[in-house]
């Protein structure tokens, strides 16, 4: 299980540190010490987070765009079964679907909570681990 920092939630959910501080003492976050004694958000709880405001309206018109196909994100679910596996990934306000093989999963180690990196192409989108 990972505990992330102020920084790196507020980077995921796509707001700033204090906003993630507000949450916390608003009660929407659960705060955790992390191993440097600094406050923190279990990853877990995060994607839960993530995942309840999902469902979002459609944006609306747009002006312009910067299309980008690597987005760090973090993993909401994971469903495996024998052979294949079905990781969800919520990237600021993307939710992105990956189908791999479970063998995939298991040797990135996936699991919600996790960090990781969806690499986009077409209709396929590759989930990698990011450098610590």
């Amino acid at each position: 299980m990972s505990n992330l920092r102020i920084s790196e939630v507020a980077a995921l959910i796509g707001v700033s540190d204090d906003t993630v501080r507000r949450y916390i003492d608003q009660g929407r976050l659960t705060a955790v010490q992390l191993d440097n004694g600094r406050k923190g958000v279990d990853g877990r709880e995060v994607a839960q987070f993530l995942r309840a405001g999902a469902d979002r309206p459609e944006p609306g018109v747009t002006v312009a765009t910067s299309a980008r196909n690597r987005m760090t994100g973090i993993v909401t679910r994971v469903v495996k079964d024998t052979v294949m596996a079905q990781v969800e990934m919520q990237a600021g306000p993307f939710r992105l679907v990956s189908l791999m093989s479970r063998d995939s999963v298991d040797e990135l180690g996936l699991e919600i909570g996790s960090i990781a990196v969806a690499s986009v192409k077409s209709t396929h989108v590759v989930v990698e681990i990011p450098e610590s």
